[in-house]
């Protein structure tokens, strides 16, 4: 067996699970607010989609390019959404479907790491685990850059020593930030481009959130956004990944892209045609019909908006906690340790959080996850509302 796979910490909801064992609950209804799955009604344009061509889509082979009508209705949303220029993004070269971002954001490692150099792949903590998983995997030393209350939960890029930065070879960012919720402005983004052309690296942008904002007159920016405000118009070394998983509350379509840089992408498609995993046709026309339509994502956010005011009502003055610029989950920090609260709740209330320092890594001694809890909004709003009661009720009793 390849000996990187040692390498792999638990996943945190194994930790969440070794955490709770033992714990009998009381009778009441479980409220599991640990998992960032989407919980709202899937459109019906998407499964129309789905099924109208679920015969055909089964009777071939997808390509693993994608039908030029995907990459056409993909490259039409990043322009219209991040307001590019209309000959930058080009379907041919600068879109690539994949089957969510998760495999996507995995696999682009072992295609980009060159190991023949020293290869240090750079991400923030808190962070989504599926980094650090793909640099051990592709050879490379990850290096984490703490987020932490003092910088806005922001990376704080400063802190990033010039040895790091030249050996660093990829930089994955997770704007809206998991868990935190932080947005990286434009003036950052444009900064870490420079710092990628100056020391030979390319940048990840993790996307998936930037649909899920409470303003809609100022929607998160994008890393592309940001290149091309500077004139980078053929996005070079830049790749973002996006996905329908929470803008279109579709994580079982499995459907999002990848774009940017042309060459980078030339490269990821060899990859990928290698690794056998194109997205299913009738999956692609469905996704074709959700990047067409912005009414349901426009519902989605005011469904989280609703959620994010009543819920944040309830726990006011009992929790140290705010409204994130983006994205869908809460971020507290806790009155005692992030483990002890949460298996405290769980035992309690029956509620189940995920301890922030399972989303984290050591880092000089600190762990920036530590003394916070990841909570999920994405149940209805009767089950938020109750569990942000039985929190409440749980705090006060401390």
């Amino acid at each position: 067996m390849n000996p990187d796979l040692d390498k792999l910490q638990p996943y945190p909801f194994e930790k969440l699970t070794a955490l709770l064992a033992g714990v009998t609950p009381p009778d009441k209804t479980p409220i599991a607010l640990s998992i960032g799955e989407p919980k709202h009604a899937t459109p019906a344009l998407i499964t129309a989609a789905l099924q109208e061509h679920l015969a055909k889509g089964l009777a071939s082979y997808p390509l693993t390019k994608g039908i030029p009508a995907l990459r056409e209705a993909i490259g039409d949303w990043l322009r219209g959404r991040f307001a590019l220029p209309r000959h930058s993004i080009d379907p041919e070269r600068h879109v690539l479907p994949v089957n969510g971002t998760r495999e996507a954001l995995f696999s682009f490692a072992q295609a980009v790491i060159d190991r023949r150099r020293p290869a240090v792949v750079m991400s923030p903590n808190p962070f989504y685990q599926i980094y650090e998983g793909a640099a051990l995997l592709a050879g490379a030393t990850p290096h984490f850059i703490p987020c932490t209350n003092e910088n806005a939960y922001l990376p704080d890029f400063d802190a990033v020593s010039a040895q790091t930065w030249n050996d660093c070879q990829l930089l994955y960012l997770c704007s809206p930030g998991n868990p935190t919720g932080a947005v990286i402005p434009q003036q950052t983004l444009q900064r870490l481009i420079g710092l990628a052309e100056r020391h030979d690296f390319i940048i990840a942008s993790d996307e998936c959130y930037s649909e899920i904002y409470f303003d809609e007159s100022d929607p998160p920016v994008g890393l592309l956004q940001a290149a091309a405000a500077m004139g980078n118009t053929d996005y070079r070394r830049c790749v973002v990944f996006h996905s329908l998983s929470k803008r279109s509350n579709a994580p079982g379509l499995r459907s999002g892209f990848v774009a940017g840089d042309a060459d980078v992408l030339a490269g990821f498609l060899r990859y990928r045609t290698y690794h056998g995993c194109a997205l299913p046709l009738q999956h692609q026309h469905a996704s074709i019909a959700a990047w067409r339509d912005e009414a349901h994502v426009r519902e989605n956010r005011h469904l989280y908006r609703e959620k994010f005011d009543a819920v944040l009502g309830i726990l006011d003055g009992v929790l140290d906690v705010s409204r994130p610029q983006a994205g869908f989950y809460l971020w507290p920090r806790t009155p005692l340790g992030d483990e002890t609260f949460a298996r405290a709740l769980f035992e309690r209330q029956n509620v189940t959080v995920l301890p922030g320092r399972y989303l984290s890594r050591d880092a000089d001694g600190v762990n920036p996850g530590a003394g916070h809890v990841r909570i999920a909004l994405v149940a209805g709003m009767d089950e938020c509302v109750e569990a942000a009661r039985r929190i409440r009720e749980f705090i006060t009793c401390l």
